[in-house]
C-alpha cells in the first residue's frame, strides 16, 4: 500500500475481469468538485453498514460529501463519476469528535460511498467487480461555467440529485492528498485508497457557494431524512487532476446483531457486464419536472 509503491508499477501491466490495466491504475487531466454539507449524525449512523463504520462528527453533525470527477484521461476511457458519501471513522468504537481530521490514519478517516453512479459499462465493471464500489450506469454532465460549475445525475428517466457551486475566481491552493472509501458490497465492507494532486479553489462556510437539489427517485428517499443543511461548510473546485487508485484494498465480512434475512447485492451484479466506454445520453429532465426538493 501506498504511492511510492504505486509509482514503481509504471511500465507494467495487468488483465483482471477481462479488462486490461496499464500500471498504475491513474487518471490526468482531471476536472472535479465537491461540496460538503452538514447531517444529522444520529440518522447517519442508519445508513452505514455493520457496526464498525461510525459518521464522522463535527460536535453533533456529520458530514455529506458530494464529489463529482469528470475523468478525462484514465486506463478505462473517459467517464464522470458523482461520489454520495458520508465522512467516516472505522473501528470498535465511535472516534471522539474533531480528531479523525488530524490523525486520519490512527481513526481510518475516510468517506462510505453511499451512492456512485457512473457514465460506463466497465467503470461499473471494474469499480464494482475489483474494488467492491457502488458503481451503476446513470445519466450525468458536468458543466464547467464561468461563473458555476454543476453536474446533474438522473437514471431511468427521472431527476435524482444536481449539485452546483460557484467557480472560484482562482484555485491556488496546491493539494496532494490521499482518501478511503469504505463501500459494501458481497456481503463485505471494502476499503480501496486514492491519491490526487491538483491546484484547489475553494470557499468556507459561504452562504450560497453550492445548492444540492434533490428528486423524488426512491434512491433520494434516505438522503432526504438525513436533515441535510441548506449551505454548505465547505465547496470546491479543482480545475485539473492527476490520481492514483491503489491496486490493494482490505475487506472484512460485514456482521449484524442478528442473522441478515436478505442478501446484498453481489457478483451477479457483474459477471454479465460488457467493456462498453459509451455513455448513455446526458440528463434530459429538470428539476421542475417532477418534485425536487432544493435545500
Amino acid at each position: 500500500m501506498g504511492k511510492k509503491r504505486l509509482e514503481k508499477q509504471r511500465g507494467r501491466f495487468a488483465l483482471v475481469d477481462g479488462i486490461p490495466f496499464e500500471l498504475p491504475v491513474r487518471s490526468a487531466k482531471t476536472p472535479a468538485l465537491m461540496a460538503v454539507f452538514t447531517i444529522d449524525a444520529n440518522k447517519a449512523k442508519a445508513l452505514l453498514p455493520g457496526n464498525e463504520v461510525h459518521p464522522f462528527r463535527i460536535w453533533n453533525k456529520g458530514l455529506l460529501v458530494i464529489t463529482v470527477i469528470d475523468y478525462r484521461e484514465t486506463v478505462i476511457g473517459k467517464y464522470i463519476e458523482f461520489s454520495i458519501g458520508i465522512a467516516c471513522t472505522h473501528g470498535a468504537r465511535p472516534a471522539p469528535r474533531l480528531l479523525p481530521a488530524i490523525f486520519m490514519k490512527h481513526y481510518g478517516t475516510g468517506q462510505y460511498v453511499y451512492d456512485l453512479p457512473v457514465s460506463s459499462e466497465i467503470s461499473v465493471k471494474g469499480g464494482k467487480g475489483i474494488w467492491g464500489m457502488p458503481k451503476h450506469q446513470a445519466n450525468l454532465n458536468f458543466l464547467i461555467g464561468e461563473d458555476r460549475v454543476s453536474s446533474q445525475y438522473d437514471k431511468d428517466g427521472q431527476f435524482l440529485m444536481k449539485i452546483e457551486i460557484e467557480r472560484p475566481k482562482t484555485a491556488w491552493l496546491p493539494l496532494s492528498m490521499s482518501g478511503a472509501n469504505y463501500c459494501q458490497f458481497r456481503g463485505m465492507l471494502m476499503k480501496s485508497y486514492v491519491y490526487f494532486k491538483g491546484k484547489l479553489g475553494f470557499a468556507l462556510f459561504k452562504k450560497g457557494s453550492a445548492k444540492l437539489t434533490l428528486g423524488d427517485h426512491p434512491r433520494m428517499q434516505a438522503l432526504r431524512e438525513l436533515d441535510i443543511s441548506p449551505d454548505p461548510i465547505f465547496s470546491g473546485f479543482f480545475p485539473e487532476t492527476n490520481g492514483l487508485l491503489d491496486d490493494y484494498f482490505e475487506c472484512w465480512f460485514t456482521h449484524f446483531d442478528r442473522p441478515p434475512l436478505k442478501s446484498m447485492e453481489g457478483l451477479e451484479s457483474v459477471v454479465g457486464l460488457g467493456f462498453s466506454e459509451e455513455w448513455l445520453e446526458p440528463p434530459k429532465a429538470k428539476p421542475g419536472m417532477n418534485r425536487a426538493t432544493t435545500l
